[in-house]
């Protein structure tokens, strides 16, 4: 729609988006877990077209994720643009499912989006989603929620203030408790504005509860008034709205001084068992406006978000800058705009682009529930209706040796078309799959595909329904095993809290230690 922001503006897996206006443009960066690089960012001219342009947290002395949780890692980054220089704040979040949180958190300063960073300053271990408010006299202040782990206790704890000495590299003062409440708030950010500051505060935990609340103070310090008008935005009365889980925002004002809230939505698929988001948490833009009593609302009325909402003033929108999900592997590197690597950086080690040219080299490493070392590179989902195909060439020789085609949500559930070796039959392929944590092989529908000269992997997933398919050309195509449930590649699905959202991806798995090699080659992951 011309002239008209279309939600979400970052499809698939992007949650807790931090935006900011530096510049002559907008840049957003979400959350990454325990996926590597962390912190992507996204550029804007307009607010209407983003575009890939890298990550922030891009290398082993910026973030160490090695035997981090399922959806623990990195948290809620917050981004700031001040004093001529950009500033991030995040968490390393280091365990999960459990009553603590190991949580530690960092700033780290770059003169451009592009870096250099600098080296990060740990800050505290309290509590995590925390941001950096610059006030107008100078000084800064950090704030977070604080977790509290006690039986009996709201592990939301309320929302903490403390300076920051950027002299110093460090917190200085007391950390002062400004908000109780009685319901869950998180990831605050503070803003100031017509004499007042303003907390921006993420409620109702990141589910189907979700929203952004609002509260205010004449003084840093507090006591802060909850807006008595509610939630600012939220779908949790409105289960057929397209944009479910709405909430933890972030404020942005343009030049011509109009006031846009990025924020975190769902767009769920329909099971039998209920709507679960294989997409994992979007990022939306909503235009909002100061009332004449100094709240801040929706512009279009009501708490529900529009997805498609009035652009800015100026904008002047151009064709979209998405990136393609295509790779030929015909580069020297990994574009790690388009894939990203569980936990560790793509290294030389298991990763080559460049000893067989055109192909993706992959050598073997653990198991695919493995916290440490898997070779394994993937893909957000970014469509509910989405097939994936990619060429395999590789050659098997002992069982503990396999790779494929997998569809991923976490070390406890994804399904994986691989190619193994079996003492009678030579290579085979087949289905494994993890289902909350339980193993299982669908061995009755593994094909003897040791004369194919290489095979070409395909899935293929529409809303619920994931279907995988081989061939040995590319042209005459065989189903391999069921029909899946892809809906369980969502946060909604398992015993455990999960944060995080469905990826395709390529991997080579070696449990011997011999680092037995696959090569892929043209990888395309596109919308039906």
């Amino acid at each position: 729609m011309a002239g008209h922001i279309h939600n979400p503006v970052l499809t698939g897996f992007h949650p807790d988006p931090s935006i900011v206006l530096a510049g002559d443009h907008y840049y957003l960066a979400t959350s990454t877990f325990e996926w590597f690089p962390g912190v992507p960012v996204h550029r804007s001219a307009d607010l209407v077209d983003w575009e890939p342009i890298g990550h922030i947290l891009d290398s082993p002395d910026l973030l160490d994720l090695r035997g981090v949780a399922d959806s623990a890692g990195v948290w809620a980054p917050s981004l700031s643009y001040h004093d001529g220089q950009f500033w991030l704040v995040h968490s390393i979040v280091r365990t999960v499912a459990s009553p603590y949180k190991d949580v530690d958190n960092y700033l780290i300063t770059a003169p451009s989006i592009q870096g250099p960073w600098s080296e990060p300053v740990y800050l505290n271990s309290s509590g995590f989603d925390a941001s950096l408010f610059h006030d107008d006299d100078g000084r800064k202040w950090l704030v977070s929620m604080e977790w509290d782990h006690r039986a009996g206790h709201n592990s939301f704890a309320g929302i903490v203030l403390q300076e920051y000495d950027h002299t110093a590299r460090a917190l200085t003062g007391r950390a002062r408790t400004v908000l109780r409440q009685d319901t869950l708030i998180e990831g605050p950010n503070l803003y100031r504005r017509d004499g007042w500051y303003y907390l921006m505060l993420a409620e109702g935990g990141t589910g189907w509860n979700h929203g952004i609340l609002m509260a205010r103070s004449r003084t840093l310090a507090g006591p802060y008034e909850v807006d008595p008008a509610g939630s600012l935005l939220t779908t949790r009365n409105d289960p057929d709205h397209p944009l479910q889980k709405a909430g933890h925002g972030e404020l942005v004002r343009t030049p011509e001084g109009e006031w846009y809230l990025a924020h975190l939505a769902s767009r769920p698929v329909a099971t039998p068992e209920g709507p679960r988001c294989t997409l994992g948490r979007e990022t939306c833009l909503q235009r909002v406006v100061w009332t004449e009593d100094g709240w801040l609302r929706l512009a279009h009325g009501g708490h529900l978000p529009q997805v498609d909402v009035v652009a800015p003033s100026s904008a002047r929108p151009g064709p979209a800058q998405a990136l393609s999900g295509t790779d030929d592997f015909d580069g020297p590197v990994l574009d790690t705009r388009r894939w990203s690597t569980l936990r560790t950086p793509a290294d030389p080690s298991w990763l080559s682009l460049t000893e067989r040219p055109g192909w993706l080299r992959l050598r073997g490493g653990r198991s695919p529930h493995s916290r440490f070392g898997q070779s394994l590179v993937a893909q957000r989902l970014r469509s509910a209706d989405s097939m994936a195909t990619v060429v395999l060439d590789y050659a098997p020789a002992h069982f503990s040796q396999f790779a494929g085609l997998i569809c991923w949500y976490d070390t406890s559930t994804h399904y994986y078309l691989r190619v193994t070796h079996d003492e009678d039959r030579g290579r085979v392929l087949g289905i494994v799959l993890t289902d909350d944590g339980v193993y299982e092989e669908l061995t009755e529908s593994e094909l003897a595909v040791d004369d194919w000269p290489v095979m070409h992997l395909r899935a293929r997933i529409t809303g619920a329904a994931l279907r995988f398919s081989a061939s040995p050309d590319g042209r005459d195509w065989l189903d391999v095993g069921p029909v899946l449930d892809a809906s369980r590649l969502s946060d909604d699905y398992g015993s455990l809290l999960r944060f995080t959202g469905a990826f395709v991806g390529l991997c080579a798995h070696d449990l011997s230690g011999t680092g037995t090699t696959a090569d892929f080659d043209r990888f395309e992951l596109r919308s039906l």
